[in-house]
């Protein structure tokens, strides 16, 4: 099958690679933990190019934060119900352990599994890490984030981004009360009580020891790449592999936007990585046995393999 389907119980999408180089990625689109869905460019657009590229995609169809009353009005959505954390967190984790179970059959190497995902995508996919370290489980081989929020209180931008935003008012939309408003409605708790997956950017040096390479891609006029910068500082720290790109001219969600010429741009830089993903090494051969000497005269010791 190379068309998308729903496995896992409609846990997840399942983006079959045309032409398979043994990569998967789990993957979690963004919406402020309250909002988007498997259809979103951000999800289906950009695991049907990764696909095409080689890379099969497990899109996973999380539960969703409430929608509160003033949220509603203000994004045209009717306010509803829904689910505190670790609730999307554990469904990410769910859909990792579904692809490493099932990999052999979807044309995987289990060594080159990444897990990624677009801002709120991004931090459910770097807290779900941290939860997969935690447990001694299989790690991913790589992370990718795009844009990703890692904090709920952000470091303040500095002058050149807080320059830029107030140059381009339409993309100064995170702003440290919104931001702290999104966090404490995904969690329903205040932040103080928040466990470390669901703020990894708070994670200590100690926390990231173990946490795989990371590619990140940031908007450029967005402020919450801040959180983004702070993390993969605390990455580079702890001795990790991390890789930070800002994509010049983008604003937050460039994914969601195929047109724009930078989302392509980075779907190649996510493809790129995928494909370099280093394949399992074989067992070397055993080396030859060691004949015994003709003359029993001299026989010893002689060690056979």
């Amino acid at each position: 099958m190379s068309e998308p389907y729903p496995a896992a119980s409609g846990l997840v999408r399942v983006y079959p690679a045309r032409e398979p180089n043994g990569t998967g990625l789990v993957w979690a689109h963004g919406g402020g933990f309250a909002f988007g869905d498997l259809d979103m460019p951000e999800s289906d657009w950009v695991a049907s190019q990764l696909a095409a590229r080689g890379t099969t995609v497990v899109s996973v169809d999380y539960r969703l934060a409430p929608v509160p009353q003033d949220w509603g009005q203000d994004a045209g959505v009717p306010p509803r119900g829904g689910h505190h954390f670790p609730a999307a967190s554990d469904d990410v984790l769910a859909a990792w352990s579904w692809l490493v179970d099932n990999a052999a059959r979807l044309r995987v190497d289990r060594d080159r599994i990444a897990i990624g995902g677009t801002s709120a995508g991004g931090n459910l996919a770097a807290g779900a890490t941290l939860r997969l370290i935690e447990r001694r489980a299989t790690l991913p081989a790589l992370v990718l984030l795009a844009y990703p929020t890692l904090l709920a209180v952000q470091p303040a931008p500095d002058a050149a981004l807080r320059a830029a935003l107030d140059g381009q008012p339409d993309a100064d939309r995170f702003g440290p009360d919104v931001v702290r408003g999104m966090y404490e409605n995904y969690l329903g708790r205040p932040l103080d009580s928040a466990p470390l997956a669901a703020i990894p950017g708070l994670a200590r040096l100690v926390d990231l020891v173990q946490f795989p390479p990371t590619l990140m891609v940031n908007g450029d006029v967005d402020e919450l790449r801040v959180s983004g910068e702070a993390f993969a500082a605390s990455l580079s720290a702890a001795g990790r592999p991390v890789e930070v790109v800002t994509e010049p001219g983008t604003e937050h969600g460039h994914l969601n936007r195929p047109h724009e010429p930078a989302a392509s741009v980075t779907i190649r830089r996510f493809a790129a990585r995928l494909a370099a993903l280093p394949t399992a090494l074989p067992l070397p051969l055993a080396p030859p046995a060691v004949a015994e000497p003709a003359d029993p005269a001299t026989r010893q010791n002689t060690p056979v393999a």
